[in-house]
């Protein structure tokens, strides 16, 4: 699958971008329930997300949750 880039797509490289979106969709989930095959199946579910799935890794992931749990930290 080639990537496409437009103004609004999303990409493995933007974490912080990919959490704030989970975190919209998903507004009430305990993050501690959460691993990181959930994280993988919210991010390429979301409609905005253009990457290619094999490039996924779990040093992106646990990226994308790390920024999320910050977020949560900070509200």
């Amino acid at each position: 699958m080639k990537a496409r880039r437009g103004a609004q797509d999303l990409f493995w490289d933007q974490s912080f971008a990919i959490s704030r979106r989970l975190r919209a969709e998903h507004p009430d989930v305990d993050l501690a329930a959460v691993g990181l095959s959930q994280v993988f199946d919210w991010v390429v579910a979301l409609p905005d997300f253009a990457d290619d799935l094999e490039l996924c890794n779990e040093g992106l992931l646990a990226a994308i949750y790390q920024d999320w749990y910050e977020e949560l930290d900070a509200a």
